[in-house]
């Protein structure tokens, strides 16, 4: 075995390799963290500023604490890797827990992003010691070398995240195994090269406390979804029948120990109720339906209910389904609690599904629609905020054929008003006249929605006269639903755009997300 001072060059490239895998590791745990926020909470804007900030900021204290360590550089090295493992590699199971178990996750984030990116900081004055050890050079460029090294590694990690590690392993699982490469890079390196620096006892020590931090991450990999499905369980009320998460996000379907009261959540926000969802896609559809209707656009609602209602109004030809998420829609088409709800709308040899983000495939086709059913996610992250902006209200308007009618699910005007209001004025400055107007859901609460064409003339909130037959919508219940109380009401408001856009948030109603 090769002593340092025998093949140095040999030596360093072990260092330098050691430095790229430890940076890699050091990225995805950042993206760990931003990633599950943004799966519990959406807002990956707050979570992704408050991981970086903290995290930076903790690598300059890191830094400047490791002046104390560099003594025993080869030791203390080793230690810090251990340490950044366990804590790197269980920060999604902690924060998870901390999440479902004792409402403590804003803390737990600012602890967790404090603690890795001190230990993380620490490790650049350490290798800078290790480094000068093999072979004395400038200090200019040792660290350009170790910088070289720790930014390719950056790009190691940051690729490796969505498109390696989350298909194989998926977050929870992924983290421990990242957590596992850095224990044992980092170990291994300081017992290889640096094994002079170390007593027989050290060595042992360290190789033991190596060996017990890989069986631990292993262990609790293997109890990993056992745990997850216990978190998961805590934070929905009725019991889980299928949790999954796709490449776009995470999917919970809970039921009623009756089987009455199935639910769909995605990323933590509840999309139906098959106890009252009936309620909401009638209101959705039926005044869109007043009109030309041959061919018909869904956006989003791969869950298939509104797709029923739409399939079941006469003269309906085609319909066109955009959503994302095959995964949802493969749950639409198997699952009998969704088959149920839907009438198994997803496979009407009338319907055509696309697999596509709206914003995209709307910006790539040419063909028009007599109505379009707008049925996104709420805006409460920037990835859906664009659904809501003017420039993809603006590529609706090219899609909707002239005389047609669009319908756009807008959030709740009782608990984000300001959100709410803000749908009709950007719907206003792409071009469309609107009807706002609003129903009872018990599952939702108050929920809004908004009836737009492409007239100078707001649309009439009026049921077809060859409406199928309908347990919620009447007239009767249309004409109340466009009356808003006072405090209700509209408001001034700016229209949502690409690069200013309006997030929901549940606490405040809404804010600009820049």
């Amino acid at each position: 075995m090769r002593s340092p001072s025998e093949a140095p060059r040999f030596a360093r490239a072990l260092v330098f390799g050691a430095v790229l895998l430890c940076a890699a590791c050091g990225l995805v745990y950042e993206l760990a963290l931003v990633a599950l926020g943004s799966y519990l909470l959406g807002n990956s804007i707050t979570q992704t500023s408050i991981v970086l900030s903290v995290m930076v900021f903790a690598m300059g204290i890191g830094s400047l604490a490791a002046k104390r360590l560099v003594g025993q550089a080869a030791r203390n090295f080793a230690l810090i890797e251990l340490a950044l493992a366990v804590i790197g590699g269980t920060s999604v199971i902690v924060l998870y827990a901390a999440f479902a178990w004792w409402s403590l996750y804003g803390p737990a984030l600012v602890a967790l992003a404090f603690t890795i990116g001190a230990l993380i900081g620490a490790e650049i004055p350490l290798l800078m010691t290790l480094l000068q050890r093999i072979r004395k050079q400038d200090a200019s460029d040792a660290v350009a070398d170790l910088f070289a090294a720790d930014y390719v590694g950056a790009l190691v990690g940051g690729l490796a995240f969505p498109f390696l590690l989350l298909p194989l392993f998926g977050l929870l699982r992924g983290t421990l195994a990242v957590g596992a490469v850095n224990a044992l890079v980092g170990v291994a390196l300081c017992l290889w090269v640096f094994r002079d620096s170390f007593t027989t006892w050290g060595r042992r020590l360290v190789g033991g406390a190596l060996a017990v931090t890989l069986v631990g991450l292993a262990g609790l990999a293997w109890f990993s979804g056992k745990f997850e499905l216990s978190a998961q369980q805590r934070i929905y009320r009725d019991p889980i029948v299928v949790s999954e998460r796709s490449a776009y996000q995470d999917i919970v379907v809970t039921s009623g120990l009756d089987g009455r009261d199935v639910r769909l959540f995605l990323n933590g926000d509840l999309q139906f109720s098959t106890l009252d969802e009936y309620r909401y896609h009638e209101a959705l559809v039926a005044p869109a339906m007043n009109g030309p209707r041959t061919k018909v656009l869904v956006l989003g609602g791969g869950d298939g209910l509104a797709a029923r209602r739409v399939l079941e109004y006469p003269g309906v030809e085609k319909v066109t389904l955009v959503d994302l998420d095959p995964a949802v829609v493969d749950l639409a088409r198997t699952r009998p609690e969704f088959l149920a709800a839907n009438a198994d709308a997803m496979d009407d040899p009338r319907l055509t599904y696309r697999a596509a983000d709206a914003f995209t495939w709307l910006r790539t086709q040419n063909e028009t629609f007599d109505a379009i059913v707008v049925d996104f996610p709420d805006a409460d992250d920037v990835g859906t905020a664009k659904l809501y902006s003017q420039e993809i209200y603006g590529l609706m308007n090219r899609a909707l054929a002239p005389g047609g009618r669009m319908v756009v699910q807008s959030g709740s005007p009782f608990f984000a008003r300001e959100a709410y209001w803000t749908t009709e004025a950007t719907l206003r400055r792409a071009g469309f006249a609107t009807t706002p107007y609003h129903v009872d859901v018990p599952s939702f609460g108050d929920w809004g929605f908004h009836l737009a064409t492409r007239s100078s003339t707001p649309p009439s909130l009026t049921l077809p006269d060859d409406a199928p037959a309908q347990r919620f919508v009447t007239q009767d219940v249309l004409r109340a639903a466009a009356v808003f109380p006072p405090d209700r009401g509209r408001m001034p408001v700016k229209p949502s755009t690409l690069l200013s856009p309006t997030i929901l948030d549940a606490q405040k109603g809404a804010y600009r997300g820049y």
